[in-house]
């Protein structure tokens, strides 16, 4: 079993800031009983990154030859020939259009030979399932790949054996991959996306990796073109099943010489190891199982780490924000300066424009509480093409709402009913249901004083 983790920072955008509350719908511009058609992405930017083919060669390794839980791999282990992709269950509508974008990216950028069929065995079988389904059987997941199985009933009877270890896997051959059907349009593709990426690739996640979707912070959720360069080397003819570590590490020089000749000249960073002390404390500040007390406690300790190791790159930016998030309804002045300080370290740390906008939307957001449009919109302005660009549209929606309030304040009505009309067909791919993307409108506009 292979889990993508249901971090609060997947819910991030659904708290700006405390609401006021009230009665807020009455000051709406927008008509509640008929909302704009749902958009959806037709094209992104996943630009390759400019990166050291050392850096890369020990990022692949340790994606590959590790599990999150620390436990090492034995060999490498891919599928061989043609990859066969199969939906089951009840598919939601927006399932279909993503994955055949999904697969045609596997296609071109990583070189994969994978297609999808209707009928008959897959090797990968996708099953659309409810969430309670899932959450019976792995309770913080939004979604997981389990090998040598097809459906859910075949999973609950290997999920204790060894059919079903990871570890004991020699080669692929078949897998299945759980989706929740019953959440939103961007819910749906964000699992697609990394459950399908770990069912052909590696297993493990980096937190140290600033972009890519092989890291458990959740911020990025399509493929980079970090992500499609690691499928590429894994599926190259040069390597197969069963390879041992130092194979596979007296290889690779090879491969990425011939995917990432610009790599060869680009100066290494050597990351250093993620405690495994500093992803339980984040997991702990913004999981869904602990309390106030427990979050605060585990979100100073994931500072305390990150300040002891020295960290000045994304995971001492994240954990700013993590401290952010837990704080932010008891103590919001205190939030807000760490949103401030993580801002700082996202902002020296390349490849985290991402991670940029999603601070931009707390700082944003308290500066529309205080009243502070000009401010406000100077806050959101660098990140909302970012947003489109990474196919993030619970993002966007947010960033573009925000304006909008921020418009309200500087007194150009116009021009912000213009763009919260546009905010509101991406908030429905975002945020899913109408009552939804009508309780992100509330919330949004809860926190203009002007209609207070």
């Amino acid at each position: 079993m292979k889990s993508r983790l249901a971090l609060l920072l997947a819910m991030a955008l659904n708290a700006c800031t405390p609401t006021t509350g009230g009665d807020v719908s009455r000051l709406m511009t927008i008509n509640e009983t008929t909302l704009p058609p749902l958009k959806v992405f037709n094209s992104g930017q996943h630009v390759s990154p400019v990166r050291s083919n050392n850096d890369l060669a020990l990022d692949f390794i340790e994606l590959s030859f590790r599990l999150e839980s620390g436990r090492e791999l034995p060999v490498l282990t891919r599928f061989e020939g043609p990859i066969t992709v199969k939906v089951i269950g009840n598919q939601p509508a927006s399932l279909q259009h993503d994955l055949t974008r999904l697969i045609a990216r596997l296609r071109t950028e990583s070189r994969i030979n994978i297609s999808q069929i209707s009928s008959g065995p897959a090797n990968i079988t996708i099953n659309a399932v409810p969430r309670k389904d899932i959450r019976s059987v792995l309770p913080q997941a939004a979604c997981f790949v389990a090998p040598n199985v097809t459906n859910m009933a075949e999973y609950r009877k290997a999920r204790k054996t060894r059919l079903a270890n990871w570890s004991q896997l020699r080669s692929r051959e078949k897998l299945a991959i759980f989706l929740p059907n019953d959440v939103s349009p961007q819910e749906v593709r964000d699992c697609l996306h990394e459950e399908l990426a770990q069912s052909l690739g590696p297993l493990n996640d980096l937190y140290r990796l600033p972009d890519s979707v092989f890291n458990d912070d959740n911020v990025h959720t399509v493929l980079t073109g970090f992500d499609t360069m690691i499928l590429r080397a894994y599926y190259s003819p040069r390597l197969h099943n069963g390879m041992t570590r130092g194979q596979v590490a007296a290889t690779l020089p090879h491969i990425l010489r011939e995917i990432n000749p610009g790599g060869e000249n680009v100066p290494s960073v050597f990351a250093t190891r993620t405690p495994i002390q500093w992803k339980r404390a984040v997991e702990t500040a913004l999981g869904p199982a602990a309390n106030q007390r427990d979050r605060e406690a585990a979100a100073a300790e994931a500072l305390r780490i990150a300040r002891a190791i020295g960290w000045q790159d994304q995971r001492r930016a994240f954990a700013h924000y993590a401290m952010g998030r837990v704080l932010q309804r008891g103590d919001p002045i205190t939030a807000q300066q760490h949103y401030a300080q993580a801002k700082i370290f996202y902002g020296q740390t390349p490849g985290t424009q991402l991670h940029q906008a999603y601070v931009a939307t707390q700082l944003a957001a308290h500066a529309v509480s205080q009243g502070q449009g000009e401010l406000a919109l100077q806050l959101v302005a660098p990140h909302v093409e970012i947003a489109r660009s990474s196919e993030n549209a619970a993002l966007l929606s947010t960033l573009l709402l925000l304006r909008a309030e921020a418009l309200d304040l500087v007194n150009r009505p116009a021009e912000a009913q213009a763009v919260r009309l546009d905010s509101l067909g991406w908030a429905r791919y975002g945020f899913g249901s109408d009552w939804a993307v009508r309780a992100k409108l509330r919330e949004i506009a809860s926190l203009n004083p002007l209609k207070g």
